[in-house]
């Protein structure tokens, strides 16, 4: 299954984040708890350089707690400060603006010296399509400063956004890279609906997804689905679409449906708190962003 979007703006949305830097203090940089290796930008680095930086694990209370917390220690331990927060609950958003202050110590106190009071602290938010910048920075702002939408590529143009007056936020659009090299990858962010579902196969997309969470937890098909989780994918997703109903005329099952069913249900989390991808997925050399 060869995915591949990057729409033209995200050539040009590359050039913008470049040219701000110079605008901004820190880097706030969004990655999906379910899939922080998928979800992050291998160009982000290059294009941030030294900049202080946050890593914001959103979307937290869809991922499994436990493989979250490994993920927010293994950023510890590689100096990388990091949060799990989500957006909709608010779930330690308050704890970012006070982790920025102790990361930016020293420069506030630099600023300060030369009689500089009250300049407030400039954020750049970075994320991929879809990974939930805009309800981040509605939820910081406590107002809908930024347009929203449960699908990728809803924000086109950078904004600034004043959360107080002492802190702004540079929001800019989703930005992806121009190839997917490793499968998974891009499977994993399909799933997650950070891929324009236009382009996509979604019976496909489904196999590909129940092969693979019957490898991580059969139990949880299962208990959803209440099917017995057999090796042939596609009777699996077959007698899924039985048991949810999704037969039409002449006793076929529409496959297209059922395939819609089950990934809207991972997406919501009616399958449980799933994590696809675990910190030792990086240490096994499987980092997929190289």
């Amino acid at each position: 299954m060869n995915i591949q979007w990057y729409p033209g703006h995200m050539v040009k949305t590359k050039r913008l984040i470049a040219d701000s830097l110079k605008l901004i203090d820190v880097v706030l940089e969004l990655l999906d708890a379910r899939i922080p290796i998928s979800s992050k930008n291998p160009d982000v680095d290059s294009i941030i350089k030294n900049k202080p930086r946050i890593i914001l694990l959103n979307k937290s209370e869809l991922a499994d707690p436990l493989i979250t917390k490994e993920w927010i220690t293994y950023y510890k331990n590689n100096g990388i400060s990091a949060l799990d927060i989500d957006c909709i609950s608010g779930k330690n958003i308050n704890k970012i603006y006070p982790l920025m202050k102790e990361i930016l110590k020293d420069k506030i106190e630099r600023t300060q010296q030369k009689g500089i009071i009250g300049r407030p602290i400039r954020a750049l938010v970075l994320g991929i399509p879809n990974v939930g910048k805009s309800t981040f920075i509605n939820k910081i702002a406590k107002k809908s400063s930024a347009q929203t939408g449960d699908r990728p590529g809803v924000t086109k143009n950078k904004q600034w956004i004043k959360v107080n007056k002492e802190f702004e936020l540079l929001d800019t659009p989703g930005i992806l890279w121009p190839k997917f090299d490793d499968e998974k990858v891009a499977l994993h962010l399909a799933y997650v609906k950070s891929i324009k579902e236009e382009i996509l196969d979604v019976v496909e997309l489904s196999i590909k997804f129940l092969n693979e969470i019957k490898q991580i937890s059969p139990k949880v098909l299962e208990e959803r689905y209440k099917v017995n989780v057999i090796d042939d994918v596609y009777a699996l997703l077959t007698e899924i679409g039985k048991k949810r109903g999704c037969v039409v005329s002449g006793g076929e099952v529409d496959l297209y449906r059922t395939a819609n069913i089950i990934l809207e249900d991972f997406r919501a989390a009616k399958l449980g708190r799933i994590s696809l991808e675990l910190p030792m997925d990086m240490m096994d050399g499987v980092e997929a962003n190289e």
